[in-house]
């Protein structure tokens, strides 16, 4: 979101964030409302599984500055940012930090163990908190915060700048439900209780949205992160969600002296720790030996997470898994000439081979992603007179694939090669009459419902061919 809010603010101002917040609030609850979170059911499971890796490596990655005691280096990419501090930590770097992290880890570890009901993740920054405490280390904490609640207000926006600002909030808006949805969608993986509903989670991402910006907030998220550590300490209703909201209120309001003094490095290893068990390693291993356009998906979605940015993740990994998923579908496409199944015994199929007639049957998909394959497999007929396209057992054609036929007979009819076509689906006759495929055939009379009538009809033109070659078929 900073990109586009970054020129918001240096066009309009800071209450143009605001503003830019509260119609994407709305634009999210009304995609809630129009139940277009469904969508998201149609997202591939690799591309899940893929986002959620390359989520788990960027939180870890995010960390890596607080854990090893150093200035966050300047930059926007997560991994480069990442090495930098590790570059940076063998002359800044601080043990003290690391050993935070080393006492976080090891008590979420056994905490555990000891008794399941112990939230591990607090129980470990406390005692990160106290030792640091204690022992005087010299670490960065997360230092002062606001002592009381923002107030309500209204954006000071002028409305003749409200209809400039549509396209930032839509942008927003989008950002918002993408991201909300994949985490919502990652942490029913984490869980196994009932599945979110994504309508219901944009509703209400819209209404805080909303909310937020009333009281002066920027534009937010479902956040994996916070999520993660949510689900992984138990949380498995919406109560959770009500008690972090009371929580955080009740530090505001009296607790933000103590909180002001836990180390960054104990919250870095909470994390970390995190962010390894957010990756369901079964589910990866069983992706990776499935199929290799499967396997393709994952580590694209998981690297293009990493190294570019969550939404652009998401787009290449569905473009991806959509142009495999095609070109499978087209591969299942066959264009098969005689045996004629049962409805033709092998010596009559013999019979119309010496006749100079072959049939045609194609099966499964013809659509834009298998015509060429089509074309070039029928151009090379040779030595035939007479054409039967079998199509009933076509199971989805598209306009392209219509045309691709249309194509065929046109140029099968110029070389005298006539052309009969058994059995097209009604849908399927008729886009081909939309699209003017039939309009090549030399007669509308060349469509037949059985095969027996095609095989008669161009038993009849082979011999009108042989008798007057001349002639027009």
């Amino acid at each position: 979101m900073t990109v586009v809010l970054v020129p918001v603010v240096s066009r309009y101002g800071a209450d143009a964030v605001v503003m830019v917040g509260l119609i994407a609030g709305v634009f999210v609850a009304l995609a809630g409302v129009f139940r277009l979170g469904r969508a998201l059911a149609y997202m591939p499971w690799p591309v899940i599984e893929g986002f959620t890796l390359g989520i788990a490596v960027i939180i870890l990655l995010q960390q890596v500055p607080a854990a090893l005691g150093v200035v966050k280096p300047e930059g926007e990419n997560t991994a480069l940012v990442a090495a930098r501090a590790i570059a940076e930590s063998f002359s800044t770097g601080s043990l003290q930090s690391v050993g935070l992290v080393v006492i976080v880890i090891a008590t979420m570890s056994i905490a555990p163990r000891l008794n399941r009901s112990v939230p591990a993740s607090l129980v470990g920054v406390v005692v990160a908190t106290v030792v640091a405490t204690v022992a005087g280390f010299d670490v960065a904490t997360i230092g002062a915060l606001p002592s009381g609640l923002p107030g309500f207000s209204l954006p000071a926006v002028e409305p003749s700048e409200i209809s400039r600002l549509i396209g930032a909030a839509f942008a927003v808006a989008l950002l918002a439900a993408i991201e909300s949805l994949m985490s919502a969608k990652v942490a029913d993986g984490m869980t196994d209780v009932e599945r979110h509903d994504p309508d219901r989670e944009l509703f209400g991402q819209g209404l805080a949205n909303m909310a937020a910006s009333l009281f002066g907030g920027m534009p937010a998220t479902g956040a994996i992160a916070r999520t993660a550590v949510n689900v992984r300490a138990g949380a498995r209703t919406r109560v959770a969600a009500i008690v972090h909201s009371a929580t955080l209120t009740a530090v505001v309001l009296f607790g933000a002296s103590l909180v002001a003094e836990v180390p960054l490095s104990a919250l870095a290893g909470v994390l970390m720790v995190t962010a390894v068990r957010m990756v369901e390693v079964h589910n990866v291993r069983s992706i990776l030996r499935s199929t290799r356009s499967d396997a393709v998906v994952l580590v694209l979605t998981a690297v293009a997470t990493v190294v570019f940015d969550l939404i652009l993740a998401v787009e290449l990994g569905v473009a991806a898994a959509a142009f495999l998923a095609l070109r499978n579908v087209a591969r299942t496409t066959t264009f098969s000439p005689t045996p004629i199944d049962r409805e033709v015994d092998s010596d009559e199929e013999r019979e119309l081979l010496r006749e100079h007639i072959v049939a045609y049957r194609i099966d499964g998909a013809l659509f834009f992603g298998a015509t060429q394959r089509f074309l070039n497999d029928l151009a090379r007929i040779a030595d035939v007179r007479v054409m039967i396209l079998r199509l009933p057992d076509l199971q989805m054609l598209d306009a392209t694939g219509a045309q691709a036929i249309g194509e065929l007979v046109e140029n099968l009819e110029r070389r005298n090669v006539t052309v009969l076509l058994k059995g097209p689906r009604p849908e399927h006759q008729r886009l081909l009459g939309s699209v003017g495929a039939l309009d090549h055939l030399a007669t509308e009379h060349h469509i037949f419902g059985a095969l027996g009538d095609a095989i008669t009809h161009a038993r009849v033109h082979a011999a009108r061919i042989e008798h007057d070659p001349v002639s027009d078929s």
